[in-house]
C-alpha cells in the first residue's frame, strides 16, 4: 500500500459548536469541544482510481422497510437518502419477501404427516375391509362352484342378476363423469350451469316416475324420496337464478391455470376413478359372500359404509393433489409436477383427506338442514328459536371443519381442522364470509354426481325388472350410489381449482394473478353496496295477527 496522506479538517466547526451539535447529526457535545473528522486517503493509483469511479457513481439509497401499519406522515420521516449504501443479500430479500405473507410460518415442503390418528385408523378401516372383502369373495366362490345345495343356486342366482347391472352403472358412471369434467373444463358458461343444475333435476324426477310404474312396495318408496327431491332441486335452481352468471364466471376463471398450465391435472382423478371402479367390482363379489355369512343386513351395512369412507377418501386424494399444484401457482408462481403433488397426498396429507371425509359430509349435510329449519319463521317461537340454535352451532361447528380446508393441507402441509380455521380466518379478514357463503360451484359437483346417480338408476332398474324384479329396489339403491361416487371422484378437478381460487385470492388479493381479474373484487363491491343478494336465508314473513 502506498503512503497514505492524513489530513486534519475542522468540519464546520464554528457553526456546529453554535448549535452544540455533534458532526454525525447526534445529541450535544460535551464541554463544547470541537469534534475532528480523520480522514484516510490512499495515494496510490489503484485507489485513486478506485475513488474516481466512486465519486462519478450515483448515490444508492439503502432499502427501507416499513410496515403496512404506520402512517405516512411518519414513514415520510424516513431519510431518503444514505451516504453510505447497505448492500442487502438476495437470501435476506427473500426471506423478507416470505416474512411479510399472511402464512410465513408454515412451509410449502412440511414433511409432517397430518392427522396421524385419522390415518391410522383409516388404514385399519382399510386392512380390515381388504380381510373383509377377501374372505367374502372366496366365501362367493366357494358357495358358485359347490356341487349341489341351496347356497350354490342363491349365490349364481344373485350372480346373473344382480351383479352384470351394478357393473354396468359402474362403467356408466365413469363414462358421465369424463362427460361432466369434459363440459365443464372446455365449456364454463353460463348455459353449462343452467344444464347440470335443471339436468340432475329432471334425471331424478325421470328415476322417481320409473320407479313407481313398477308398482312394487319397495320401488315405491324409493321413487317417491327421488321425485321429492327432484322438486327441491327445481326450487333451489329458482332460488339461485341470480347467482349462476358469477359461477360460471368463476368456474371459467379458476380453470384457466389447470388448462394452461397443468394439461396432465386431470390424471389423478381418472387414477382414482380406475381404482374405485376395481374396489367396487371387489365389493359387489364381497357382498354376494356376505349373504350367507352371520347376520347379512348388519355385514352389508358395515361393507356400505366401507366404501362411502374409501370412496371419499379416493375423492380427496384427487383433491389435494390438484389443489396442491394449482394453489403453489397461485401464491410462488410455480409450477409442480403432479405426480409428485399426488404422492404427497397419498402420503404426508392423507391423514387430512381421512378426517375431512369422514366429517365434512356430515358437516356440510347438517348446516343445509339447520339453514332449511331456519325457513320456518312463524307463529311457533319454540321452533323459531331451535332453528336459530342449530344454525349458530352448525355455523361454529363449519369453523373448525369446512371443504376450504384442502388447499393449506396441500399448499402447507397443516392438520384439517388448523387448515379449516387458517382459511376461513383467510376469509373473515377479507370480509369474504358472504361471498364463498353463497358460493353454488360445490353444489353445482353435487348435482352433477346427483344426475349421474340417477341415469344409473334408470340403466340399472330397467335392466334388473326386465330379468329378476325382486333385485330392482336394491340394484337401483347400489347404482345411483356407485354414479354418485365415481361422478364426485371425477369432478374433484373443478372444485379443487374454485377453491383454490378463493383461498388465494383472500391469503394475498395483490398477487399478480389477480391484478387483471375483478372477479371478486367486485362482486365484494356489489355484496357491501346492496346491489347483489348474497343468497342468505330467507325469512317467511310472520302470520298477520289483528290486534286485540
Amino acid at each position: 500500500m502506498g503512503p497514505a496522506l492524513i489530513e486534519y479538517a475542522h468540519l464546520d466547526g464554528a457553526r456546529r459548536k453554535e448549535e452544540g451539535k455533534r458532526p454525525d447529526g447526534g445529541g450535544p457535545t460535551e464541554m463544547g469541544e470541537e469534534e475532528v473528522v480523520v480522514v484516510a486517503v490512499d495515494s496510490s493509483p489503484l485507489t485513486k482510481a478506485r475513488v474516481s469511479k466512486l465519486q462519478v457513481s450515483h448515490p444508492v439509497s439503502s432499502l427501507q422497510v416499513a410496515p403496512q401499519g404506520l402512517p405516512a406522515q411518519a414513514r415520510s420521516m424516513a431519510p431518503s437518502f444514505q451516504p453510505t449504501p447497505n448492500l442487502v443479500p438476495l437470501s435476506l430479500s427473500i426471506s423478507l419477501f416470505l416474512a411479510m405473507t399472511p402464512t410465513s410460518g408454515a412451509s410449502l415442503n412440511s414433511r409432517r404427516y397430518t392427522n396421524r390418528i385419522s390415518l391410522f385408523l383409516f388404514l385399519l378401516h382399510l386392512l380390515a375391509a381388504g380381510a373383509a372383502i377377501s374372505f367374502f369373495i372366496f366365501k362367493a366362490v366357494m358357495g358358485i362352484v359347490e356341487a349341489e345345495g341351496p347356497h350354490r343356486r342363491r349365490e349364481r342366482h344373485v350372480l346373473s342378476f344382480w351383479l352384470p347391472p351394478v357393473e354396468g352403472a359402474a362403467v356408466l358412471s365413469i363414462l358421465l363423469a369424463f362427460a361432466w369434467q369434459k363440459a365443464v373444463r372446455a365449456y364454463p358458461t353460463l348455459l353449462t350451469v343452467r344444464l347440470i343444475v335443471w339436468s340432475s333435476a329432471a334425471a331424478t324426477l325421470a328415476a322417481g316416475i320409473l320407479l313407481l310404474c313398477f308398482s312394487m312396495p319397495t320401488t315405491d318408496g324409493a321413487g317417491l324420496v327421488l321425485i321429492i327431491f327432484s322438486v327441491g332441486v327445481g326450487l333451489y335452481a329458482c332460488w339461485v337464478t341470480r347467482r349462476m352468471p358469477f359461477a360460471a364466471r368463476v368456474l371459467a376463471r379458476s380453470l384457466q391455470p389447470a388448462e394452461a398450465k397443468f394439461r396432465t391435472l386431470n390424471r389423478p382423478s381418472y387414477a382414482m376413478m380406475l381404482a374405485g371402479a376395481v374396489w367396487i367390482t371387489l365389493w359387489c363379489f364381497a357382498v354376494i359372500g356376505a349373504l350367507n355369512f352371520y347376520y347379512p343386513p348388519l355385514t352389508i351395512l358395515a361393507l356400505i359404509l366401507s366404501l362411502m369412507w374409501t370412496a371419499e377418501v379416493m375423492r380427496n386424494v384427487a383433491n389435494l393433489t390438484m389443489s396442491r399444484a394449482v394453489a403453489l401457482y397461485y401464491l410462488r408462481g410455480m409450477q409442480s409436477d403432479v405426480s409428485y403433488c399426488f404422492q404427497r397426498a397419498a402420503t404426508v396429507n392423507l391423514g387430512g383427506a381421512c378426517l375431512g371425509s369422514l366429517f365434512v359430509p356430515a358437516i356440510e349435510f347438517c348446516r343445509i338442514i339447520a339453514r332449511a329449519l331456519n325457513l320456518l319463521e312463524g307463529e311457533d317461537e319454540f321452533l323459531f328459536s331451535c332453528a336459530h340454535c342449530c344454525l349458530h352451532v352448525m355455523e361454529a361447528v363449519f369453523r373448525y371443519g369446512n371443504s376450504w380446508a384442502y388447499v393449506h393441507i396441500a399448499a402447507y402441509g397443516s392438520g384439517f381442522v388448523e387448515a379449516s380455521q387458517s382459511t376461513w380466518g383467510l376469509f373473515e379478514r377479507s370480509r369474504m364470509e358472504a361471498l364463498v357463503d353463497a358460493d353454488i360451484t360445490s353444489a353445482i359437483c353435487f348435482l352433477t354426481g346427483v344426475a349421474s346417480g340417477s341415469l344409473c338408476v334408470i340403466f340399472a332398474a330397467s335392466w334388473t325388472y326386465s330379468g329378476h324384479r325382486h333385485y330392482t329396489a336394491t340394484v337401483s339403491l347400489l347404482a345411483f350410489f356407485v354414479g354418485y361416487l365415481m361422478t364426485r371422484i371425477g369432478m374433484a378437478l373443478p372444485q379443487a381449482c374454485v377453491g383454490c381460487y378463493y383461498v388465494c385470492y383472500a391469503e394475498n388479493p395483490t398477487s399478480r394473478f389477480f391484478l387483471n381479474d375483478s372477479t371478486i373484487a367486485d362482486r365484494l363491491d356489489q355484496i357491501r353496496n346492496g346491489r347483489e343478494a348474497t343468497g342468505f336465508t330467507p325469512r317467511l314473513p310472520r302470520r298477520y295477527t289483528p290486534s286485540v
